[in-house]
């Protein structure tokens, strides 16, 4: 079986257990093709928690879940060392950090301390605990989660943190029908035969050779200039029309540009191609840079966000 045969096996499986969040889905699937890390912001019981355990549970590999509150210390995530009476040595006791995929879940409510330790992790790969440092799993993904509904006792992620998660996925209620089709199936997991043997997991040599797949696709010169162009206009849309130069405050980042290329390129590769389209690059803006740019204050108080200022600029820059 191939990797993309097995990816989209493991994309079935999850979505068996997802009724109707299908953009949370293929936004975590992207996440884990292009080995980078997703926020996701939504109110309660919208199967953020349920996504990322189907995940864990489809995929060779450790989950582990955190819940953050205002007294975390970093220690409870990273691990520490752990005194040896018999011997008078310290031996490091891992943390949750150390599995291969972790769920953050309303990071915002940790302070910075322990939000600095969570961003080496996801940042550089590795755990700084006093003099030592240890290097985390070749497979690593971190899906944090934000409830915009409750900010008292909230800390507001800083922009360098923001910049670090791949993309950020705002998720909304579900439809009637999904809401009726999920009653069925929480009510059908509850009579089902527990001791039924799960499929096999996905390995992690697939989804790595997947990743290089991914890398090898082909896109023309004029839609890299067109994606580099899309990043550009978030810094500076004068050029797309003066209404735009007065929504924005700050644009996005080079890392903005790297999320966007890696992202269309698992887009196309989900989507059964072997190169990567103007749309590709479409369907995955708003994911990828959202969460990258700052508004400016008189956006603000006429009610502009990014998702419209994104949309304005995808209708004005040129497509190749």
């Amino acid at each position: 079986m191939s990797s993309r045969d097995q990816i989209l096996r493991l994309k079935k499986l999850i979505q068996q257990k997802i009724i109707e969040q299908h953009e949370l889905v293929d936004r975590l699937l992207i996440a884990l093709l292009a080995d980078g890390h997703l926020l996701v912001e939504g109110p309660p019981g919208l199967a953020k928690t349920r996504a990322i355990k189907a995940l864990g549970d489809s995929i060779e590999g450790a989950f582990h879940r955190v819940q953050f509150t205002p007294d975390l210390l970093p220690a409870d995530l990273t691990g520490t060392d752990i005194y040896r009476p018999q011997d008078g040595s310290f031996v490091f006791q891992q943390g949750p950090l150390f599995h291969n995929l972790i769920l953050a879940d309303e990071i915002n409510r940790a302070p910075a301390k322990v939000q600095s330790a969570l961003l080496e992790a996801m940042a550089e790969r590795q755990i700084t605990v006093g003099q030592a440092t240890y290097s985390l799993p070749a497979l690593y993904l971190v899906m944090a989660t934000q409830n915009p509904i409750e900010q008292e006792g909230t800390y507001p992620l800083p922009e360098a943190q923001l910049d670090r998660f791949l993309m950020k996925v705002n998720l909304t209620y579900p439809s009637f029908e999904a809401e009726k089709n999920i009653l069925h199936l929480c009510r059908s997991e509850a009579v089902q035969n527990q001791d039924a043997l799960p499929c096999a997991p996905i390995s992690q040599d697939a989804i790595f050779a997947a990743r290089r797949e991914i890398l090898q696709m082909h896109m023309s010169e004029a839609l890299e200039t067109y994606l580099i162009q899309l990043v550009l206009a978030t810094r500076n849309p004068a050029p797309y029309g003066e209404d735009l130069r007065a929504w924005v405050q700050y644009g996005a980042s080079p890392r903005a540009t790297l999320a966007l290329d890696r992202c269309a390129r698992a887009h196309a590769w989900l989507a059964g191609r072997d190169y990567v389209s103007p749309l590709d690059i479409q369907a995955i803006a708003f994911d990828v840079l959202r969460h990258r740019i700052i508004m400016s204050y008189d956006a603000e108080i006429e009610g502009i966000h990014s998702d419209r200022f994104i949309g304005e600029l995808l209708a004005r820059v040129a497509v190749p």
